[in-house]
């Protein structure tokens, strides 16, 4: 992790989804490709979720330095550090599911259906 700007997790509402948009439509470097399903797949997916440590051992490194700094833009960080450590202790797991899902359906599941395992 070099410290760019990456999507942690899905938007949960209309506001978010419209931020992620904004970022993406102004992002003068085209970071945000949406081509990530050309480049995910389940294998790939589940790899990562074992090695999830890896992210938690950044971003609570990262989160440790820049707290004891002062000035908005830390604390905007550190508040997205934290965000991206509630997501992985929490929703991240099951939204991987979901995406496990559509990689290999080619279709979001239906409420009734099993989600694949990580």
């Amino acid at each position: 992790m070099t410290g760019q700007e990456f999507v942690y997790r899905q938007p949960k509402n209309a506001v978010e989804v419209d931020r992620l948009l904004f970022a993406a439509w102004t992002d003068p470097l085209s970071g945000y490709g949406r081509d990530g399903d050309q480049h995910w797949t389940a294998g790939s997916v589940r790899s990562w979720w074992h090695e999830r440590s890896r992210l938690r051992e950044w971003a609570t490194s990262l989160d440790t330095a820049w707290s004891a700094r002062s000035g908005e833009s830390h604390r905007e960080v550190t508040a997205g550090l934290n965000d991206l450590l509630t997501s992985l202790d929490g929703e991240l797991g099951t939204d991987l599911r979901v995406y496990l899902y559509q990689l290999q359906e080619r279709r979001s599941p239906d409420p009734t259906e099993a989600l694949p395992r990580l």
